[in-house]
C-alpha cells in the first residue's frame, strides 16, 4: 500500500487514541455522504426534475437505468485505482466529482434549453441524453467510488476486529440513510430542486477537504498495525506471512467469491426491484398502499437487529453460516412474494426482506478483506460492486416487464427460488480461500 502524500497532518503515529478509529469515523462518513448518488438520495427529485425537463416518468427511469448500467462496467477500473492510489486520493477525487456532478445537475434545464437552441432541435433526446450522462457521474462517484473507498478504507486499519467496527458503521448508515429521504425532501421544498442540489454540492465540497485531511491509506504507512495493537506474537507473525493476498483473477477462480458475489447481487436485485415496484405489488394481490408502505419499518428493526448481532460474532465465526443464513433469508422473502394473499405472506416477506438485509451489510465488507487479503482489494470489491449496481439498474425494469407480460409479479417469485436453490447447492464447497 502506498504510503501518504506530503500533507501529513495529523499523524497517526502521533494520535494519543488508535487512528483506525478517526477513519472509522470518517469513513462512515464518506459514505453517508455518498447519498446524493445513491437511488434514495435520488428518487426525491425525480417528479420535480423530470417535470422540469419536460421528460415522461418512463423517460427519467431509462435514463437513470443506463447511467447505471453504464457505471457499473466501469467501476472495476476504480477499484484498480483504489490499490494503486490509496483511499486517500480516490475518495477525496469521488467526492470532488460528485460535488462537481449535483452543481450541473441543478443547471440541467440551462444545458437543455442551451443544447437544443445550438442544435435547433426541439425533442426529449436531449434532456434524456443529459440526464443520462449526469446519471453516469452521480452513480459512478456516488454509489460506486465514494462508498467503495470508504468502506474498504475502514476494513484494511482493522483485522480482528473488522466485524465489530462494521456494526458501528451499519447501525449509523441504516438510521442514516433512512431518515435522509425526509431531510433531502425538506431541502427541495425550502430551495427548489435545484438550490437543493447546489447545497448538496457545497457540503460535498467540504466533505472532500475532510477525507483528504484525514483518510490515510494503512497503519502499516505510518509504522502502525491494524486495529491498534503494539506488537504480534511469533503465531500471528506467521499467519500474517503465510496468509495470501489473492489478485482478483485468482479470487475469481475460487468458488467463493462467486457464490457469494451472486448472493449479494440477488439482494440488491431483488431488494431494489421490491422498492420500486412495492405499491403496484402490493395492489395487484389486493393490499392498499398504506400496507405496502408499512413493511419497511418491521423490515428495518429485523434487519439492524441481525446486523448488529451477525457483526458482533463475524469476528469469531465462519461467514458461511451467514451465507447460508442470508440464502433463507431470501427463501423466506421469496415464498412471502409468491403468498402475498395469505395470512403469512408479509410476515415472511418482511422476516426474508429484513435478513436478507442484515446479511448483507455484513458479508458485502468483510468478506473480501477475510478471504483475499487487503492488498487488491480494491480490484476485488469493485469488481463486486460492478455485479451489485448492474442487478440494481435492472431490476426494476425486469419486475415492471414481468408485469405488463403477466399480469402479474409472481414469476419473480419463482426465478428467485430457483436461483437461490442454486446457490444453495454451489455454496456447499465455498469455504474461506485462506
Amino acid at each position: 500500500m502506498r504510503k501518504s502524500s506530503v500533507f501529513s497532518f495529523p499523524r497517526p503515529e502521533k494520535s494519543p487514541i488508535f487512528y483506525g478509529y478517526i477513519i472509522l469515523l470518517v469513513g462512515t462518513l464518506g459514505v453517508y455522504c455518498s447519498i446524493p448518488g445513491q437511488t434514495i438520495g435520488v428518487s426525491v427529485f425525480t417528479d420535480p426534475v423530470k417535470d422540469a425537463l419536460g421528460l415522461s416518468r418512463n423517460q427519467f427511469s431509462n435514463a437513470y437505468m443506463i447511467g447505471t448500467i453504464v457505471s457499473s462496467l466501469v467501476i472495476g477500473r476504480a477499484g484498480v485505482w483504489f490499490d494503486v492510489y490509496g483511499a486517500r486520493i480516490v475518495a477525496t477525487v469521488a467526492a470532488l466529482v460528485l460535488a462537481i456532478t449535483l452543481f450541473l445537475c441543478s443547471f440541467a434545464t440551462h444545458m437543455s434549453s442551451f443544447v437544443k437552441e445550438v442544435l435547433q432541435l426541439d425533442t426529449w433526446l436531449v434532456p434524456f441524453t443529459i440526464m443520462t450522462l449526469l446519471f453516469f457521474l452521480l452513480r459512478f462517484a456516488g454509489q460506486g467510488v465514494l462508498t467503495m473507498a470508504s468502506r474498504n478504507v475502514i476494513m484494511i486499519w482493522f483485522d480482528k476486529h473488522r466485524g465489530k467496527v462494521n456494526m458501528f458503521t451499519s447501525i449509523a448508515l441504516s438510521f442514516g440513510f433512512s431518515s435522509s429521504p425526509l431531510w433531502v425532501d425538506a431541502l427541495i421544498e425550502h430551495n427548489g430542486w435545484q438550490g437543493a442540489w447546489q447545497y448538496l454540492g457545497v457540503g460535498l465540497l467540504l466533505i472532500s477537504v475532510v477525507i483528504y485531511i484525514f483518510f490515510r491509506n494503512s497503519p502499516e504507512a505510518h509504522g502502525l498495525l491494524p486495529d491498534g495493537v503494539k506488537e504480534i506474537s511469533e503465531t500471528e507473525e506467521k499467519s500474517i506471512l503465510n496468509k495470501k493476498q489473492y489478485t482478483l483473477p485468482e479470487a475469481k477462480k475460487t468458488r467463493a467469491f462467486w457464490m457469494y458475489a451472486l448472493l449479494l447481487s440477488f439482494n440488491s436485485f431483488f431488494v431494489t426491484g421490491l422498492t420500486f415496484h412495492i405499491v403496484s405489488i402490493f395492489a395487484s394481490e389486493g393490499h392498499p398502499k398504506s400496507e405496502a408502505i408499512a413493511i419497511f419499518l418491521p423490515a428495518s428493526v429485523v434487519a439492524v437487529t441481525i446486523s448488529t448481532i451477525a457483526n458482533f460474532f463475524s469476528d469469531y465465526l465462519q461467514l458461511r453460516l451467514y451465507l447460508y443464513l442470508m440464502i433463507v433469508g431470501g427463501i423466506f422473502a421469496s415464498i412471502g412474494f409468491l403468498f402475498l394473499n395469505t395470512p403469512f405472506g408479509i410476515p415472511l416477506l418482511v422476516i426474508g426482506f429484513g435478513m436478507m438485509s442484515g446479511f448483507f451489510a455484513v458479508l458485502n465488507t468483510i468478506v473480501w478483506p477475510r478471504f483475499y487479503g487487503r492488498k487488491n482489494l480494491g480490484a476485488i470489491t469493485g469488481k463486486v460492486m460492478s455485479f451489485l449496481i448492474l442487478s440494481s439498474a435492472l431490476a426494476p425494469s425486469v419486475f415492471s416487464l414481468c408485469f405488463s407480460t403477466f399480469n402479474s409479479y409472481e414469476l419473480i417469485g419463482w426465478l428467485g427460488l430457483s436461483f437461490l436453490l442454486f446457490l444453495v447447492i454451489g455454496s456447499v464447497k465455498a469455504r474461506n480461500p485462506q
